[in-house]
C-alpha cells in the first residue's frame, strides 16, 4: 500500500487460456487444488461488533507514507450489513468532513501482534467502492518484524489495490494491481507492480480474492474456483540472493499480519485536494468484506498464530457457491466445514479434500 511507479499498461487485460478443457477437468482441477490446503482461521464479522483480539483499528492522520489526505478513526469501521446483499461485514468507510486538521474521515484496521502466519492460502470475499478519481482500497500484509526493522526491510505484499491514476478515464473500476515491495531503505525499494485492466467491473459486487504463498512463490488470483481459466494476475518467484535486504526468500519467508484500508487520495491517485476526490462529491463511499480465510497444508515451515477461534462458517459451513458453466451443464461446487473437516460438495455428491466420494 505505499507508494509504488507502475508502468502504464494502457489496455493490457489478463492473457486468457485457451479453453481445452472440459467441464469435468475443470471440476477435477478445483478438487486437486483443495486437497492441498485445510481451513484453519475464518472471519466471517457476523458477531455485531469486531474481534480486537483480532484487529486493531488504527487511529492517525500521518498519510500513510504516501501523501493521503484521509484521518484513519474509529469512526470509519464499523460491522454491519451491506445493503444490497445484507451479509454481515466489516465496512471501511471513507467521508469528506473537517477532522482533527484533515478534510475527511476513513477506517484501515491491521491484525498486527494478534493474527500472522507464514505461508499457506488467503482469501478474501471484498466489495470494491466506486472509487471513480481518489478513492484507493487496499487488503494487504505486511511482515510481522516491522517494529523491529523498519519498511521496507520488512516486506510488502499488495494482494490488491485499485485507483492508481494510471486508470483513470473510465477505467476506474476495472483497473488494478497486485505487488511486493522490500529493500535496503525507502529510497531503495525492489518493487514488482502488476497491473491489469479487467473485462468488467469489479465494483459492483463481491469478489473473491486469494494468494498463494509459498517458499519459492506468489500468486495471486481473482475469483479462482469461478473463473479457473482466468489463472494469477500475479506472480512473483521468490529468488535468494547475497544481499539480505533484497533476498526474497528470507524477506518473504518470515510471518506476515493483514491489513485492510481505504485511503484517500495520495501520490497512488495523484490527487492532494480533497475537492477532486470525485468519489466523495455525493457523499460517503464503503468497502465491504464479508469474510476472511487462511489455509494450509501443514508445511514444516508454516506457522499461524491467533488469538481467538475461528469463526464457524454459515449454513451448515457452506461457502459461497462458484458456479462452473459450459454450454450444456452447470455444476454447483460449495466447500462445507463440517466437525471440523472440510468437505467439498459438487452437486448432491460430497467428496473429502483428496477427492475421495464419501457420499
Amino acid at each position: 500500500m505505499l507508494f509504488l511507479r507502475i508502468p502504464d499498461y494502457g489496455n493490457k487485460q489478463l492473457i486468457m487460456m485457451k479453453p481445452i478443457l472440459s467441464i469435468i477437468m475443470l471440476l477435477c482441477a478445483g478438487l486437486m487444488s483443495a486437497q492441498n490446503y485445510t481451513l484453519v482461521w475464518n472471519e466471517d464479522f457476523t458477531d455485531g461488533a469486531l474481534d480486537t483480539k483480532v484487529w486493531n483499528i488504527e487511529v492517525n492522520g500521518d498519510g500513510g507514507g504516501n501523501n493521503e489526505l484521509q484521518y484513519y478513526c474509529e469512526k470509519g469501521v464499523s460491522v454491519g450489513a451491506e445493503p444490497t446483499t445484507g451479509k454481515q461485514c466489516l465496512i471501511l468507510t471513507a467521508t469528506k468532513e473537517s477532522y482533527h486538521g484533515k478534510d475527511c474521515t476513513s477506517g484501515r484496521v491491521n491484525s498486527k501482534h494478534n493474527l500472522y502466519y507464514t505461508y499457506g492460502k488467503i482469501e478474501a470475499r471484498i466489495k470494491l467502492p466506486n472509487t471513480a478519481n481518489g478513492l484507493w482500497p487496499a487488503f494487504w500484509q505486511l511482515g510481522e518484524n516491522i517494529d523491529q526493522v523498519g519498511w521496507p526491510k520488512c516486506g510488502e505484499t499488495d494482494i490488491i489495490e485499485m485507483g492508481h491514476k494510471n486508470g483513470f478515464n473510465n477505467r476506474q473500476d476495472r483497473y488494478f494491481n497486485g505487488a511486493m515491495h522490500l529493500g535496503r531503505a525507502s529510497d531503495a525499494v525492489w518493487q514488482d507492480a502488476q497491473a491489469h485492466e479487467w473485462a468488467y467491473s469489479l465494483q459492483d459486487t463481491f469478489h473473491i480474492l486469494t494468494m498463494i504463498w509459498t517458499p519459492t512463490s506468489v500468486d495471486m488470483y481473482m475469483d479462482k474456483e469461478a473463473h479457473p481459466e482466468k489463472g494469477a494476475y500475479f506472480h512473483a518467484d521468490l529468488e535468494p540472493n547475497d544481499d539480505a535486504n533484497y533476498n526474497r526468500q528470507l524477506v518473504f519467508g518470515k510471518p506476515n499480519f493483514i491489513i485492510a484500508n481505504l485511503a484517500v487520495g495520495g501520490n497512488f491517485p495523484g490527487i492532494d485536494d480533497i475537492n477532486k476526490i470525485t468519489a466523495l462529491a455525493s457523499g460517503s463511499r464503503s468497502m465491504y468484506i464479508d469474510w476472511i480465510r487462511i489455509y494450509q497444508r501443514g508445511d514444516a515451515n508454516q506457522s499461524f498464530v491467533c488469538p481467538s477461534a475461528s469463526d464457524e462458517i454459515e449454513s451448515e459451513g457452506a461457502q459461497d457457491i462458484e458456479v462452473v458453466e459450459s454450454q450444456k451443464s452447470k455444476v454447483e461446487s460449495q466447500k462445507v466445514l463440517r466437525n471440523g473437516q472440510l468437505l467439498i460438495r459438487r452437486g448432491e455428491k460430497i467428496y473429502d479434500i483428496t477427492g475421495r466420494e464419501i457420499r
